[in-house]
């Protein structure tokens, strides 16, 4: 097996080669690449593997390099991003829901995959017929066959090419992450360890795509969604007049989820889960989250709006009225109309009941409980009990 098909100087030159640019519009980037493809090449993949990992990062050098050069061409540093709405929340706490609601507003407007998966040329300038979301579609076709069993945990996955991507989604091309809607076609499992952060050039990025997708379009507000709690001040840094709804719920419940769901992407990638090693990757993820949440003094920032979980469940629509309103953003009955005929016709269940145990995180529960007792009173949550 040849370690040269992942070699990054190599795949750097290929992408400047097809693309006939050179500037990756950050001076360390390339550090930054050769140790992902470092990263890739550790992963014990046969050839097959390595020249899919080499795809990938061929498909994202050259986005990157495009998207730079469109940034420039087209003067997208003009655009003014105004009063985006960030959802934000621990994973698997309502935030897709309540992203996909605030989807619907038609005065706001949302990322989507196709956009951030082929960004160039701006997706404004697009015609209805542009290849880049029949690809997209595509991809996702490819995705959901690859990994069934994640519809029942995420059934959002259906909107395809139109789905709604994770602010995370953003960084693919910048290597920051390694996400499974950027890297299905490479057997190496779920990787999001390792990599350089960098917050305010995250964001600096996250802004970028923004500025792309809103050129030539009518001016409306943005509505996002991602895991921010690591880098609220940057967060804010960059957008000084966001607004953040933030959903809270039991961590025991959350974590189980997450295993589960991880299991499934797992499972879909590689074929084989090891869940005890799954737990335990989860499980301190969670640890790590809640720490960083509960020691942030962000957190009380006037902009940020904090729902409890199960109060969004059993009123969704209000509690976005309730957001908008304590943020000044208008909210009329033709938009909740629309968000309650998206909840009418969008069952989370749709694809099977998506099953998850608190016995999947194979701890002793009431420690656990007694250990995440702080967050729970501090957002005023109970332990939740799963019928």
């Amino acid at each position: 097996m040849s370690r040269s098909i992942l070699d990054a100087d190599a795949l750097l030159a290929a992408a400047e080669a097809e693309t006939g640019l050179s500037d990756y519009g950050d001076p360390t980037f390339k550090e930054r690449f050769a140790i992902a493809a470092q990263q890739i090449s550790a992963c014990g993949m046969d050839e097959f593997g390595q020249r899919k990992g080499a795809e990938v990062c061929r498909w994202l050098l050259t986005s990157r390099l495009n998207f730079f050069e469109d940034h420039k061409r087209y003067h997208l540093d003009d655009e003014k991003i105004e009063k985006p709405l960030f959802a934000t929340g621990e994973p698997r706490s309502g935030t897709t829901l309540l992203h996909a609601l605030l989807s619907v507003d038609p005065n706001a407007r949302s990322l989507r995959f196709w956009e951030v998966m082929y960004p160039s040329p701006p997706s404004g300038m697009a015609a209805d017929d542009d290849p880049r979301r029949a690809q997209a579609d595509n991809d996702w076709r490819e995705i959901n066959a690859k990994i069934p069993l994640w519809l029942h945990s995420h059934p959002y996955n259906d909107m395809l090419g139109n789905g709604l991507p994770e602010d995370e989604r953003t960084w693919a091309m910048d290597f920051r992450v390694m996400t499974p809607t950027a890297w299905w076609r490479v057997p190496m499992g779920m990787n999001f360890a390792g990599l350089p952060s960098d917050p305010r050039a995250q964001y600096r990025l996250h802004k970028m795509m923004l500025q792309h997708c809103q050129h030539t379009r009518p001016k409306k507000y943005w509505v996002l969604k991602g895991f921010h709690n690591a880098r609220l001040k940057a967060l804010f840094e960059t957008y000084p007049d966001a607004a953040i709804i933030w959903t809270h719920r039991d961590p025991i419940q959350t974590i189980a989820s997450r295993i589960a769901m991880a299991a499934e992407i797992t499972d879909g990638l590689v074929g084989h889960v090891d869940w005890r090693a799954i737990a335990k990757g989860q499980l301190a993820y969670a640890r790590n989250s809640i720490k960083t949440t509960m020691e942030s003094p962000c957190v009380n920032d006037a902009r940020i709006h904090h729902v409890r979980y199960p109060d969004f469940i059993a009123d969704p629509v209000r509690t976005i009225r309730d957001f908008y309103e304590t943020y000044g953003v208008p909210f009329n009955n033709e938009m909740a109309r629309k968000m309650q005929d998206y909840l009418a016709n969008n069952r989370g269940d749709r694809y099977g009941k998506f099953v998850y145990s608190a016995d999947m995180i194979g701890e002793d529960l009431d420690k656990l409980n007694d250990e995440f007792a702080p967050f729970r009173e501090r957002f005023g949550l109970e332990i939740e009990k799963r019928k």
